[in-house]
């Protein structure tokens, strides 16, 4: 009998032991953007509130600029527990799970409200649900982004017509390669981490990032003009190992999740207050010259024809893209 009960001491010792080894860590987080950009601020913010949380025994590592690999790599790291978490835009979670491109639609999202909407939707909770069993990877925060903007070397762009003869570097994501072709042009794939070479060197002529990326990025030192469009609102995930989150106490998942929240929730005041700062920027210190389309509907009904039937299906049929149009309280296809 009091054997018996000396293993159990000693095996409850032994779990306390174990409970706080595993408590005490240092997460690495891969960051697809550069220093200062939209995904740093959120991984930045993330970290603080966790270590906070954690009483700092829970910290990060922020590896940016795509030092751990790109987006989809990491994704791919993340699944298989080899990465603690990584921040990565979207449409580059789509080809894990296909039901997330919903959110990269072009022209689905209006502006910053309809987005925050969504996040904060039972639309984004199954998506995340959605994510876990497609993915295996679990969605903790977003980062509000911004909108896609098209930068170049060449020329002014206010139409589809200056977009002819354009080589536009745009991520390896059939929504994006399908949504420029809608435009007229034959975009180029590039990986992220070659993207400012290949500008330097004209391989392209142009890519299409939100503004805190093109600054982060340093593409203004080598892209003259810059357009705004609205095609993609930026929502970029930050996901999480699953075996780590399963691995962690009930106390510490809750600390996790309390944390995207918080880290979500600066992320969007963050974006509202610095983006017209980085524009005011770009203008004055690189010379960029910021160009409006002159008829962005000409673009939103080529984009919403050519594009969005094709990926019905993906994203878990016309249902859910009505539902979603629906919450934003605009007209159902």
């Amino acid at each position: 009998m009091q054997k018996t009960k000396l293993i159990k001491a000693l095996s409850l010792t032994a779990g306390l032991v174990l409970s706080t080894s595993a408590l005490s860590a240092t997460w690495k987080m891969a960051v697809g953007d550069g220093g200062g950009s939209a995904q740093e601020a959120l991984g930045i913010k993330f970290s603080e509130v966790l270590a906070e949380k954690t009483n700092d025994k829970i910290t990060s590592t922020l590896f940016v600029n795509g030092q751990l690999g790109s987006e989809q790599a990491t994704v791919n790291d993340v699944a298989l527990g080899t990465l603690d978490m990584s921040i990565i835009a979207a449409n580059n979670l789509a080809p894990f799970s296909p039901s997330v491109g919903l959110l990269a639609l072009p022209y689905i999202f209006e502006n910053i409200d309809q987005a925050e909407k969504v996040i904060n939707s039972d639309i984004e909770k199954r998506l995340t649900e959605t994510t876990l069993q497609q993915a295996n990877v679990r969605i903790v925060a977003w980062s509000y982004s911004g909108f896609r903007m098209l930068t170049n070397s060449k020329r002014p762009v206010k139409n589809l017509d200056d977009l002819k003869g354009l080589f536009i570097r745009v991520p390896k994501s059939d929504l994006i390669i399908k949504t420029y072709q809608s435009f007229g042009v034959n975009p180029t794939p590039v990986a992220w981490s070659e993207t400012f070479t290949a500008l330097q060197q004209q391989v392209v002529d142009g890519q299409e990032t939100p503004y805190a990326a093109i600054y982060s990025m340093k593409f203004a030192e080598i892209q003259k003009y810059l357009t705004e469009t609205h095609y993609l609102f930026a929502l970029e995930p930050l996901i999480m190992s699953e075996s780590l989150f399963q691995d962690q106490s009930k106390e510490v998942q809750q600390a996790i999740l309390e944390a995207g929240k918080e880290a979500t929730e600066y992320s969007l005041s963050w974006i509202k207050e610095k983006e017209s700062s980085i524009k005011e920027e770009l203008v004055s210190k690189y010379g960029m010259e910021i160009d409006q389309l002159e008829d962005e509907a000409e673009w939103v009904k080529k984009a919403q024809a050519g594009v969005w039937p094709e990926f019905y299906e993906q994203v878990g049929g016309k249902d859910k893209i009505n539902e979603l149009l629906s919450l934003l309280g605009r007209e159902k296809i």
